[in-house]
C-alpha cells in the first residue's frame, strides 16, 4: 500500500482546489449581484463564474470523490475505527449538494441579475467554511 499515501496526497490537493472554488464562487455572486446595473461588469463576472465552476470546481470535486472512494476501497477497515467516517461522509454529501447549488445559482443570476441580495450571498459564502471545519475535525481529531 505504498501508493496509498500518493492517493491521499492527490485527495488532499483535490479537496483544496475544490474548496478554493467553493470559497470564491459565492464571492463572485456578491459582485455579480451588487453590480447588476453594470452590464459589462456582469458579463465579465459571468465568464469568471462559469470558468471557475466548470474548469476548476467540477473536476476538483470529482477528483476528490474518486480519490476518496479509492482510499475507502483500499482501506475498508477505516469504518471500524469509529463513527467519524460516517459523519465525514454525511458532511461530504452536504458539501456536494452545496457545490451543485452554486451552479444553479450561477445560472439563475444570468437570467435574473437581481436574484437574492449581496447579504444573502455573504451568508451563503460561510457554508463551505463551516463544513470544511467539521470535516477536518472528523479526519484529524476523530471525535466519535
Amino acid at each position: 500500500m505504498a501508493y496509498y499515501t500518493w492517493i491521499l496526497a492527490f485527495h488532499v490537493m483535490s479537496f483544496v482546489s475544490w474548496m478554493a472554488m467553493l470559497f470564491y464562487l459565492p464571492r463572485l455572486f456578491i459582485y455579480h449581484r451588487e453590480h447588476s446595473d453594470n452590464i459589462a461588469f456582469g458579463e465579465v463576472v459571468q465568464i469568471q463564474e462559469y470558468k471557475l465552476y466548470t474548469y476548476i470546481g467540477v473536476p476538483a470535486m470529482w477528483a476528490t470523490i474518486l480519490s476518496g472512494s479509492l482510499m475507502l476501497y483500499l482501506n475498508p477497515g477505516i469504518f471500524q475505527s469509529g463513527n467519524w467516517m460516517y459523519v465525514k461522509l454525511f458532511l461530504l454529501a452536504i458539501l456536494i449538494a452545496y457545490s451543485f447549488s452554486l451552479n444553479t445559482i450561477r445560472k439563475k443570476l444570468i437570467v435574473e441579475p437581481e436574484y437574492k441580495s449581496g447579504k444573502y450571498f455573504r451568508f451563503y459564502n460561510e457554508v463551505p467554511t463551516l463544513l470544511m471545519i467539521f470535516i477536518v475535525i472528523m479526519v484529524v481529531v476523530k471525535p466519535f
